[in-house]
């Protein structure tokens, strides 16, 4: 059952009045029609679709047709009494999100305990005056309201997480399915000399490499969100830390004819855990070479101000639009177009990035001109560390 949404600020509940005195039956709804409730703590409002009924069942018929959320009832009723209603509204309304307000002179401790039982949220015991009716009704609706809130962030849990599975899934079959292929050519007897069989292994070998970095990006990835991973902060010497990020690198960069320049202090320090700093030059410097052109140039600056530690690393390559770039941080996010067709990457590694900066209370920027090159910045704040599994 939902709310109906009027705006981002409005909502509207339906509710069903039952009392056998029309005049109680009225003068409730008037109550109720005298002024929208404000729920100021969730800084919405919400109106009112008021129903009303002499009988448990009618209220039963109203309950069917219409889904109300919230119920004023009646102990004493003609035919099936208040606390049978109840019960029956529970087998109409299977996903419990309504409330009950019974109402009776009857308020006995034994009337109390069969309504609870039977799932009434509150009582109100006549005579009780407009002002008792609407405060009821504001309690009400803060719970109902804190009830849909926490069902549509279940909803949208299920959603993100249906969609991560299906992103992870397709990142997954398709090197998967390659490297079968690969395979199949070499079982199959279509390929027999050494070099292309050399070929069709290396590529296999590309592939495995990309599942294998899809791997341990969602690894850290989780365990930084989760707040599982262990955290060692440590004052650094920072000048080796990014020396052996270039290093990775090598290859790829010799083999394209890229030159990195690097500007860093060979003294600077940072208080840190290191193996964040590793994901974070890793992923910004290999993504320099990849997506750089062939004879480029990469350029690293790294500098502190005062307390803060700055990351700069630019490279002469492709570059990205304005819409491109401002998806760059997302989960799976690759920018596939003509240039990046063959250019393998997990999508996790710049969002693990921007969740590492963080951690340090810092942020994750990225600045792109198409075919003239990007610059990726990212500001750690020392001393600012948080996260679960913190050791210092």
């Amino acid at each position: 059952m939902q709310a109906v949404k009027v705006s981002e600020m409005k909502y509207q509940f339906k509710i069903v009045i039952t009392d056998d005195e029309e005049g109680m039956r009225l003068g409730i709804k008037r109550a109720l029609e005298s002024e929208e409730c404000r729920v100021f703590d969730q800084d919405v409002e919400v109106s009112f679709e008021i129903f009303t009924a002499a009988t448990g069942e009618e209220c039963l018929e109203i309950a069917e047709k219409e889904s109300p959320h919230l119920y004023f009832l009646d102990y004493k009723l003609p035919g099936i009494n208040g606390i049978e209603t109840l019960s029956k509204l529970k087998q109409i309304n299977t996903d419990n999100n309504y409330l009950v307000i019974m109402m009776t002179a009857y308020a006995s401790l034994q009337t109390a305990v069969a309504a609870t039982r039977e799932g009434a949220y509150d009582f109100l015991a006549k005579p009780f005056t407009p002002k008792e009716v609407r405060v009821a009704l504001k309690k009400s609706v803060r719970t109902l309201i804190y009830q849909l809130q926490a069902q549509r962030l279940r909803e949208e849990k299920k959603q993100v997480r249906f969609e991560f599975i299906s992103v992870l899934s397709h990142e997954l079959k398709a090197p998967i399915g390659a490297v079968e292929g690969y395979l199949d050519l070499i079982s199959e007897g279509y390929v027999t000399d050494k070099e292309s069989t050399d070929r069709i292994l290396s590529r296999c070998r590309t592939r495995l490499n990309g599942m294998r970095k899809l791997i341990f990006d969602l690894i850290d990835m989780t365990r930084i969100e989760a707040g599982t991973k262990k955290r060692n902060v440590s004052l650094i010497n920072f000048y080796p830390a990014l020396s052996e990020a270039v290093e990775l690198v090598e290859a790829p960069r010799q083999k394209r004819n890229i030159k990195i320049n690097i500007t860093c202090d060979e003294t600077l320090t940072f208080n840190c855990d290191r193996t964040e700093i590793d994901i974070v030059l890793n992923n910004l410097i290999s993504n320099a070479v990849k997506y750089n052109k062939d004879n480029g140039t990469v350029s690293i600056t790294v500098y502190k101000r005062e307390t803060q530690l700055f990351i700069e690393v630019s490279d002469t390559g492709i570059g990205l639009t304005q819409k491109e770039a401002d998806k760059l941080f997302g989960e799976f996010v690759r920018i596939k177009n003509s240039k990046t067709t063959s250019i393998e990457g997990s999508g996790l590694g710049l969002s693990t990035v921007k969740k590492i900066a963080e951690l340090y209370k810092g942020s994750a920027t990225v600045k792109s001109v198409p075919d003239e090159g990007t610059t990726f910045t990212v500001i750690l704040n020392e001393g600012e560390h948080e996260g679960a599994g913190y050791e210092n």
